[in-house]
C-alpha cells in the first residue's frame, strides 16, 4: 500500500523503516529536512510540505499517518490535511493525543468528508525490531482499509480495533497510566533493595526476577539492561518527565469516580522528582523545628 507519514521523530522514522521493509510505499515529510533525507536514503519518497506530500499520493483513498507532538501541532496538521485531502481519504493520528481533542478533530474531519482514525501507539524506540502495539479507534471502513498498514507495524496479535472514534487514544492513555504505576513500583522496590543492609547486585536480582517470577515483564528486561550499563545509575538524573497521559488518566478516573491511588501517586512522584528542593518539605521541617526543635540548617 501507499501512505504518507508526517513526523519523523524517533518513533515516526522507525515506523517508516518497518513499513518499507514490509513492501509499503511511504511518502514522508517533517519539519527537519535532515530526517526527511535520512528516510529518503532508506527508500521513502521525500516531500517538501503537506501539499507536496498529498500530491504524491496516487492511490485512493489517500492515507496519511500523523506522528507529531500532541496538542497544537497535531491539530494544525490534521486540519491542514483535511483541507488538502478529498472526500473518502483517511488520516491516522498515531500520536499521544488527548482523546477529547481527538474527538473534536474527528468531527472537524467529518465536515470535509475525511475519515480520522486514532491509533494509540506503544513501542518506543524498540518498535522497529519488536513491532508496535496498536490500539485503534474509529469507524470500521477506514480501519479495514488501513489494516495492512497496522499489521505491518504490529507484532502478531499486537493490533486491535478497540472501539469507535476516540477509543484508541483513550486506551493508550490508560495504558500509559498503568505504565506509570508499574515503573513507580519497580523504582521503589529497587531503592529499598539498594538501601538495605545487604549488598545486592541489582542487575542480578532483576535478572532472576525475569525467570518464573510473577513480576517479570519487559520493563524488568530493560531494568537488567540499565543496571548492566550503569550499576548505580550514576549517569542518570532522577528527573522524570511526563507527556500528559498519566495526568489525563488520573483526571478520567476522577471524572468517572474510579479510585486510582497507585496511578495518581506515581504521577505525583514524577512531579516531586523535578524539584531540586521541595518547599512543602521546608515548611514541614520548619514546623517540626517550631514544636520540637527538630531542624537541619540549610547550607548557604
Amino acid at each position: 500500500m501507499q501512505l504518507g507519514m508526517v513526523g519523523l521523530g524517533r518513533m515516526g522514522a522507525n515506523m517508516v523503516t518497518r513499513l518499507l521493509r514490509s513492501g509499503h510505499q511511504v511518502v514522508v515529510w517533517a519539519r527537519t529536512q535532515a530526517s526527511v533525507q535520512q528516510a529518503a536514503a532508506g527508500g521513502a519518497m521525500p516531500s517538501s510540505g503537506l501539499e507536496d506530500l498529498v500530491s504524491k499520493l496516487t492511490q485512493t483513498p489517500r492515507i496519511v499517518w500523523v506522528m507529531v507532538p500532541a496538542g497544537r501541532a497535531t491539530d494544525e496538521t490534521i486540519d491542514k490535511l483535511a483541507q488538502l485531502l478529498q472526500r473518502g481519504d483517511i488520516i491516522v493520528d498515531g500520536g499521544n493525543t488527548n482523546y477529547q481533542d481527538g474527538l473534536r478533530a474527528y468531527a472537524r474531519c467529518q465536515q470535509h468528508g475525511v475519515s480520522l482514525v486514532d491509533a494509540g501507539t506503544s513501542g518506543g524506540i524498540w518498535g522497529l525490531a519488536e513491532g508496535y502495539c496498536l490500539m485503534v479507534g474509529g469507524d470500521p471502513d477506514p480501519i479495514a482499509r488501513c489494516e495492512p498498514i497496522f499489521q505491518a507495524l504490529a507484532p502478531p496479535d499486537g493490533y486491535a480495533h478497540v472501539g469507535g472514534p476516540g477509543a484508541g487514544h483513550f486506551s493508550k492513555m490508560v495504558h500509559n497510566g498503568v505504565e506509570y504505576g508499574m515503573l513507580q513500583a519497580y523504582g521503589e522496590g529497587f531503592e529499598i533493595l539498594r538501601k538495605s543492609a545487604f549488598d545486592y547486585d541489582l542487575r542480578q536480582v532483576a535478572e532472576v526476577w525475569r525467570h518464573g517470577s510473577v513480576v517479570r515483564s519487559w520493563l524488568l528486561d530493560l531494568a537488567v539492561r540499565a543496571f548492566g550499563e550503569d550499576p548505580n545509575l550514576d549517569k542518570i538524573a532522577g528527573y522524570v518527565e511526563d507527556t500528559g497521559e498519566g495526568r489525563w488518566t488520573v483526571q478520567a478516573a476522577i471524572d468517572q469516580n474510579v479510585p486510582a491511588p497507585v496511578i495518581t501517586l506515581s504521577l505525583l512522584a514524577r512531579l516531586a522528582s523535578r524539584q531540586d528542593e521541595s518547599f512543602s518539605a521546608k515548611v514541614i521541617a520548619a514546623l517540626r523545628n517550631q514544636f520540637g526543635g527538630h531542624a537541619v540548617k540549610a547550607e548557604n
